[in-house]
């Protein structure tokens, strides 16, 4: 039951000693459509490590006793690499004033709980008591509708976005490159944004 999990903001010491956690959730959760991710340790260290280092971070956690099941992460926008901050500088973002969502991922059995509503509350509360903060954005992998495995009857997560108050950034993209199940190497994937205002 969702009433028996602790969900509670991670920072600090307490996000460093549930990194290797949140690795193994990333890569169970992330090999599912849309993601399809292939994941590896040591993508993932230098992935988390940003969060591990990055000032104002936060990992959002979901545990059932010990056992993190899901979670979630934010950090300002000024610690992500150029190739996410320049697409929304260039749109005319302050990414100084910019809170930005890295992913949320849970395992299957605990959703449909309300979890994934309190990782966006969360992560907007840590974003708020920081202060500063204009905007919240994340980026959503984008995978063309006739992918060969794309599950029958997928729904698409944008109605959940919207009713969290995100909206798409027209024309905003960015590329991450990891290694799909079917490939023998990393490739670029496309990835979209989102935006709410919080000001």
């Amino acid at each position: 039951m969702a009433d028996a999990l602790r969900i509670e903001p991670l920072t600090g010491d307490a996000l460093r000693r549930h990194l290797a956690d949140l690795a193994d959730l990333r890569i169970a959760v992330f090999r599912a459509f849309p993601y399809l991710y292939e994941g590896s340790r040591a993508y993932e260290e230098r992935y988390l490590a940003t969060y591990a280092d990055a000032p104002g971070s936060v990992i959002v956690g979901a545990r059932d006793g010990d056992r993190l099941v899901g979670a979630a992460t934010g950090l300002p926008l000024r610690h992500e690499p150029d190739t996410v901050t320049r697409p929304l500088a260039d749109a005319g973002l302050d990414v100084g004033r910019v809170f930005y969502y890295g992913e949320s991922v849970l395992l299957p059995d605990y959703r449909g709980r309300g979890v994934g509503v309190r990782f966006f509350t969360e992560r907007e509360a840590h974003a708020r008591r920081l202060g500063g903060f204009d905007h919240a954005v994340f980026c959503a992998v984008d995978r063309p509708d006739d992918h060969p495995r794309r599950p029958a009857g997928h729904v698409p997560l944008d109605g959940f976005w919207r009713n969290r108050g995100f909206r798409p950034l027209p024309g905003v993209t960015c590329r991450f490159s990891w290694r799909d199940l079917d490939e023998d190497g990393e490739s670029e994937k496309l990835m979209r944004f989102w935006i709410k205002d919080l000001a």
